[in-house]
């Protein structure tokens, strides 16, 4: 019982946490993806009203409701499509979208309810949409979205179902020969199932997380990947361009390494390389994105130009030669060291690809010419 509430506690306060870079970037390439489906299903919605109309299927306020909501619908879902191709530039957006889907649902119920109380309470074809509209928040992989969409949707429909129910003065309002009666056991009913999915949303978009986490996360250090700074560094160039400013990509090797591994052991090789990720950490600024590359290679990405970097990295490289390693109280403290390369976008590259080749003959430079040291222009 423990791990289980363990487990529920880790479930809900990670649901609860902003999204981090990588979420947000995922789950701007969802919002996208989202705004696409969106788009699409709003084209073919048009044709449901318009042949039940034809087909005679619909009361003119029913067939008048499904038109305007089908209209609406059609006209905002390509405004936020627009919106939606501008990646992370309107974190508002995923909120906004949500809100929309869920209140243009309420929206077409209320209209509904002109032809037909038990219309607006017992459509399933339109009270379905909150349900579509709660799956399709776990393609933002972020479970604040999921929670509200889910809550939004419960408060709408059963504020509307109390509003419907206060005005019925007679049993013959809530009934009719299309939807059956509404009954406030339905009305819970659907509000519980309400609950149920965004739970099943919630449990998608936790363990979604923990999968994007694992694949772009060095699991010794905690710190991302060269997969995850592959998939994000376009995203930082570009922030970089629109704010007219220059970013330096620095290569850092740990000099000796092997030797630790060799006669301590690779127990022992890795603390002192969460040693040196911590010491790191201690001088990175804000924006500063640190990545481990593999084994002994780190990659720094500075939002400056390459002179303002080369004296960051300097600063670095003294405060690690000035923290030794110590793995056991009473050993000999071992004095660790690395060189480093720096390029500079875009004046290197505009490419990671490019940068990191630039990078990497400016650290082997450092190499040959006694490491410890950090290079910035080939000599």
């Amino acid at each position: 019982m423990d791990g289980i509430r363990s487990d529920l506690r880790e479930f809900w306060r990670r649901l609860r946490a902003p999204p981090d870079a990588l979420m947000l970037e995922v789950g701007a390439g969802g919002e996208l993806l989202v705004a696409k489906l969106r788009a699409v299903l709003a084209f073919v919605l048009l044709l449901l009203p318009l042949a039940s109309i034809a087909a005679d299927e619909y009361t003119p306020t029913e067939g008048l409701a499904g038109i305007i909501g089908v209209i609406l619908t059609v006209l905002a879902a390509q405004l936020i499509l627009m919106l939606a191709r501008q990646k992370r530039r309107f974190r508002w957006l995923p909120w906004l979208s949500t809100s929309y889907d869920i209140t243009l649902t309420s929206l077409v119920l209320g209209m509904l309810a002109f032809g037909s109380f038990a219309g607006a309470l017992n459509s399933m074809v339109v009270w379905a949409f909150y349900l579509i509209a709660i799956g399709m928040t776990a393609l933002r992989n972020d479970g604040r979205l999921t929670l509200y969409a889910g809550a939004l949707a419960m408060f709408q429909y059963g504020a509307l179902a109390v509003l419907l129910f206060s005005l019925a003065t007679t049993p013959d309002q809530l009934a009719s020969a299309d939807y059956g009666t509404a009954h406030v056991s339905n009305v819970l009913q659907r509000l519980l199932l309400i609950a149920v999915t965004t739970v099943m949303m919630a449990a998608v978009v936790y363990r979604m997380q923990r999968l994007v986490e694992l694949s772009g996360t060095d699991g010794l250090t905690g710190l991302p990947n060269r997969t995850l700074l592959t998939y994000r560094f376009p995203a930082l160039a570009d922030a970089a361009g629109e704010a007219g400013m220059s970013l330096s990509v620095a290569l850092i090797d740990l000099d000796y390494f092997r030797r630790i591994n060799d006669e301590l052991g690779h127990t022992a090789g890795d603390s002192a390389l969460r040693h040196v990720v911590d010491v790191l950490r201690s001088g990175l600024e804000e924006k500063d994105w640190l990545v481990r590359l593999g084994g002994e290679e780190f990659a720094l990405v500075l939002r400056q130009p390459v002179g303002r970097a080369w004296e960051r990295l300097e600063t670095l490289r003294r405060s690690v030669a000035a923290s030794p390693f110590v793995h056991e109280p009473g050993e000999a403290p071992i004095r660790m060291t690395f060189s480093g390369g720096i390029s500079s976008w875009p004046q290197d590259g505009t490419e990671l690809a490019q940068l990191l080749r630039r990078a990497d003959l400016r650290l082997r430079q450092a190499k040959m010419t006694g490491r410890n040291r950090v290079v910035a222009r080939e000599s």
